[in-house]
């Protein structure tokens, strides 16, 4: 499944989120809310909603190639792992997004849902215009720093 797309939404007085209807079926097996680790300091930051597989894939793909008793495959690891929480669509399809998550990203009621192709991902409302701006500014030096041919 690729997520795409995006979407406004409120949290309730719950802080429970109601899905995206295009994705409910996707993640009506299981959901894995995980906080997405800061990879550039300063950067925004948000929650992500995966396909519990799929999160599991991309653990073991971030731990591949590690020594598993290194410092290093150990807090990569633990970040990942002791971040995300699984959990399953209520029958309202909604997720509770944890508070040690909701304080991470720094989500109010009103939060923007992104597609990311392996997952979605849930933004403050107000953070989401100006940082997807700025990703549209970089674009053009993102696809010449790929330098590779189809």
């Amino acid at each position: 499944m690729n997520f795409r797309g995006t979407f406004e939404h409120t949290l309730d007085a719950k802080h429970r989120l109601t899905v995206p209807a295009k994705y409910r079926a996707a993640l009506s097996p299981g959901v894995v809310i995980a906080i997405r680790p800061e990879t550039e300091p300063g950067a925004p930051r948000c929650v992500q909603l995966w396909v519990p597989d799929d999160y599991d894939a991309y653990v073991a793909g971030s731990l591949a190639g590690l020594n598993p008793l290194s410092a290093r495959y150990e807090t990569l690891s633990r970040v990942l792992s002791s971040n995300s929480w699984e959990t399953e669509l209520d029958t309202a399809n909604r997720v509770m997004i944890p508070q040690l998550a909701l304080n991470h990203a720094g989500l109010s009621k009103d939060v923007t849902v992104t597609g990311s192709g392996t997952h979605l991902e849930v933004w403050d409302r107000a953070v989401w215009p100006a940082y997807n701006a700025a990703l549209m500014t970089q674009f053009t030096d993102l696809v010449a720093s790929v330098d590779h041919t189809a």
